[in-house]
């Protein structure tokens, strides 16, 4: 009787079927656009509510009151700075009563450029955004998502996270410190109903080369649409099993399977290097 309630439970909290994204509320990070917008978009059509978080207010509204209206769905918008200290906890005091089952880390930036001519304060920007903002968030809303047991956290890196990345340095090593973060969390989170996945793109065709200072640090490969990036997370979030982390574009995932089984890492920045070298 036992176990047959303890299956009952494990497929009533997500655990052995896809997540019933009907039931999530979501806050998802970086939303105003690209990427985030996209997952917006996606989880709204499969009847998740949302709270879409990002500095532009303006956007935000805007695209919160096109998803009402298109989908029925409650969604709310939060305007914050994730560079700041703290913003872990002041988010999830802010958004306490929304009730959030799963929890999307995409806001992230880049510079490219030297690393001894980047002005310090953009660096420890990026660093706080893309390291210390997805620690904060992700411990201020884990135990929560624990504790519904049937939502999702997935961390976004980027293909920059495989090798190092010449010319946008701290980018690649905060992508690097993503997915072993968010892998070891997939290990802890076992048998708890969370799923928790890495979901690592590559050129992707957003605002996001524009931020950090050109396509070259594309390095000429074949961008992506933001579409094909969210879709190939909605596959893997509507598995049976949730993977620890997916890598976007069958291109992407042959070059990071090549780079750690036949390259050595100072091969592989080489080539990296040659690939985006600046003028």
């Amino acid at each position: 009787m036992q176990d047959r309630l303890a299956v009952t439970d494990r497929l009533a909290y997500g655990v052995g079927m896809g997540v019933d994204f009907g039931k999530q509320t979501v806050l998802v990070t970086g939303a105003s656009a690209g990427i985030g917008a996209e997952f917006a978009r996606r989880l709204a059509a499969r009847g998740s509510s949302l709270v879409l978080v990002a500095r532009r207010k303006d956007r935000l509204e805007e695209l919160a009151g096109r998803l009402r209206v298109a989908h029925g769905v409650t969604v709310h918008v939060v305007a914050a700075d994730l560079a700041q200290p703290g913003i872990g906890q002041r988010l999830a005091e802010e958004v306490a009563g929304f009730g959030v089952t799963a929890v999307i880390n995409n806001a992230g930036f880049a510079n490219f450029g030297a690393f001894h001519e980047e002005e310090p304060e953009r660096l420890r920007q990026e660093v706080a955004v893309d390291v210390n903002a997805v620690v904060e968030i992700s411990r201020a809303f884990i135990e929560q998502l624990r504790a519904n047991g049937h939502g999702f956290l997935v961390n976004v890196a980027s293909m920059a996270a495989y090798q190092a990345t010449p010319w946008s340095s701290v980018y690649g090593a905060t992508k690097a410190f993503v997915v072993s973060f968010t892998e070891g969390l997939w290990v802890e989170s076992r048998g708890t109903g969370l799923r928790v996945m890495v979901l690592s793109p590559g050129a992707t065709r957003t605002e996001f080369f524009e931020v950090a200072g050109g396509e070259e640090m594309a390095g000429g490969s074949r961008m992506q649409t933001p579409g094909e990036v969210v879709a190939t997370a909605i596959r893997a979030l509507d598995r049976r099993v949730t993977p620890v982390g997916v890598i976007s574009g069958r291109a992407n995932r042959v070059m990071a399977f090549a780079g750690r089984h036949f390259a050595s890492r100072a091969m592989g920045a080489r080539v990296i290097g040659r690939m985006v070298r600046r003028s």
